[in-house]
């Protein structure tokens, strides 16, 4: 998430990415919203301190259209598929907490469809909260 840079959060890279196959993969994926630009960079602090590092600019063009959670399966999607060796989802699991979704990702489902597992426990949780919103 280029950590160890001046943008961290802006910018996503590692020693293994070709910036410019992936920053096409992830325009090709068509998000409202967002572009994706090929760079390089080295990171002075964090996990690949000192290494040259291939990676996209997220630029985010507006932001009211952007659609966030499929931004963010499109990224561990396509890196995913591209660097399966390099890029493991596992690490993901303790941000995301969610093995099915995990799973799913690995298995080279949709957005639509993770998405759509999401339904029965993301009406629970609303359910759940309503009571405690204070406004609605």
């Amino acid at each position: 998430m280029g950590r160890g840079t001046d943008r961290p959060f802006e910018m996503i890279g590692a020693p293994y990415i070709n910036d410019v196959t992936l920053s096409a993969e992830l325009n090709r994926a068509g998000l409202p919203g967002v572009r994706f630009v090929p760079v390089r960079f080295t990171p002075t602090a964090s996990v690949f301190k000192d290494k040259p590092c291939g990676g996209v600019s997220i630029l985010l063009t507006d932001r009211e259209t952007c659609p966030i959670l499929d931004l963010g399966l499109v990224l561990a999607r396509t890196l995913h598929r591209l660097y399966p060796k390099d890029f493991t989802l596992e690490k993901m699991n303790n941000l995301l907490g969610d093995t099915q979704t995990l799973e799913m990702i690995k298995a080279g489902k949709s957005n639509t469809e993770i998405k759509a597992a999401w339904k029965g426990p993301l009406d629970d949780f609303k359910k759940r909260r309503a009571a405690f919103l204070i406004y609605r």
